[in-house]
């Protein structure tokens, strides 16, 4: 098995307010249930497996497009929305943040019990990936989260995070089970980021004799470790900036919202009175749902669904986040009952999309746009966490290390 990536993400603390948290866990449970019933809850597990999906999610879900927050608040979001119907979704969500992370085994044993899964291969498997992350691959950043998503047929997928204070950044590991070979030899397909120096690296193939002697520590260059196949470094800066997206796949959702004849899509959508907003909500949506890998490269896009809960790149539109879920969760009840095209139609918008896309040329209105949005929030419920005026600060500058299912 090889891992399938990581990401380095600005570390971030605070909580989600519960206006957001409430409505990212509708958004998420609606995304996972599409893709669910369109492609079979492994592809959940693959996709969840993706550090540049995976972030694309959180920021259409409305969080900071960049920080490490979206791996916290997208798996409680996740887990609290999609266990209570695991039993008609075939996917469970073990683990979590600090202690909860210390449940995954008992979660694990528990669904097994229900679903005739092999628990012990289960745990054996959550057990080493943390170890690994945590220990093997000694690279300067300790684990304070993991979550294990498994499917009722025992596809997994692991996302752990650890911190390194002393540079305030978070790293994001991601495992799938897919092709599972070794976890002790060479099991990464990506360790990727900025050059940290020299690193211990057990699970280099060069270290064999380390591993089997226990004789000497070996250490490798990062360059010399990996297979660069999923690597996602966010920057420190909180604004969206033209450089952070690309153009001509954004400029081509905003064409589709904003310069077509949205009463064209009130037949496709079967919805009265869809405005531009929402379309371009719904379209983000469905390219989160029906997108291809090689759209999600640029995952500071997807935050102009419905905006950021740190106002960035605009407040977050509830208003059309309402929409854009009732819609969504009407498509999706409507499929269930009676196997209508009603969901499909949302993968047309995204198909339309991507036309438009082929022959569209970007312009230079990038920031007019951020502008005009964040004056135009207000009249769409737009809300960030200032909002609460009730922030607190964070002063553990040196949290101590969590021994995984000690």
């Amino acid at each position: 098995m090889k891992r399938s990536g990581r990401a380095d993400l600005p570390l971030h603390y605070g909580k989600v307010p519960p206006w957001l948290y409430e409505r990212m866990s509708k958004m998420g449970l609606a995304i996972v249930e599409a893709i669910t019933i369109e492609y079979g809850n492994a592809e959940v597990i693959k996709r969840l497996s993706d550090p540049h999906w995976f972030q694309s999610l959180g920021a259409v879900l409305g969080m900071d497009w960049h920080s490490s927050g979206i791996t916290t608040s997208v798996l409680g979001a996740l887990k609290r929305s999609i266990n209570p119907i695991s039993n008609e979704l075939g996917i469970y969500i073990c683990g979590g943040r600090g202690k909860y992370s210390r449940q995954t085994p008992t979660e694990l044993n528990d669904y097994a019990l229900k679903t005739g899964i092999n628990a012990e291969a289960l745990v054996q498997s959550s057990r080493l990936t943390a170890k690994i992350d945590n220990n093997a691959l000694q690279d300067g950043f300790q684990l304070y989260l993991h979550s294990f998503i498994v499917t009722n047929k025992g596809e997994w997928t692991v996302v752990q995070q650890g911190m390194d204070t002393s540079n305030r950044m978070a790293r994001r590991y991601h495992w799938y089970s897919e092709n599972l070979n070794s976890f002790i030899n060479e099991p990464h397909n990506a360790v990727c980021g900025e050059n940290q120096g020299l690193i211990l690296n057990l699970t280099h193939n060069d270290a064999e004799l380390t591993r089997n002697k226990i004789l000497s520590l070996t250490k490798e260059r990062p360059d010399r470790i990996v297979r660069e196949v999923q690597k996602l470094v966010m920057p420190n800066h909180h604004d969206v900036r033209e450089k952070d997206v690309d153009l001509k796949k954004l400029g081509s959702i905003l064409a589709l919202a904003y310069e077509s004849d949205t009463s064209d899509f009130e037949s496709l959508l079967l919805t009265k009175g869809l405005g531009p907003k929402t379309l371009r909500s719904l379209t983000f949506v469905s390219e989160i749902i029906h997108g291809t890998p090689s759209r999600f490269k640029d995952p500071a896009r997807f935050s102009m669904a419905h905006g950021g809960k740190d106002g960035h790149p605009y407040p977050v539109q509830t208003a059309v986040y309402d929409d854009s879920l009732k819609i969504l969760k009407e498509s999706i009840e409507k499929a269930k009952i009676d196997h209508s095209d009603r969901l499909k139609a949302l993968k047309k918008i995204h198909d339309i999309a991507k036309d438009i896309e082929k022959k569209f040329v970007p312009n230079n209105q990038f920031y007019e746009y951020l502008e005009k949005e964040r004056k135009e929030s207000k009249f769409y419920g737009g809300r960030t966490v200032f909002d609460n005026n009730k922030r607190k600060t964070n002063n553990n500058t040196n949290p101590r290390q969590l021994n995984l299912f000690d």
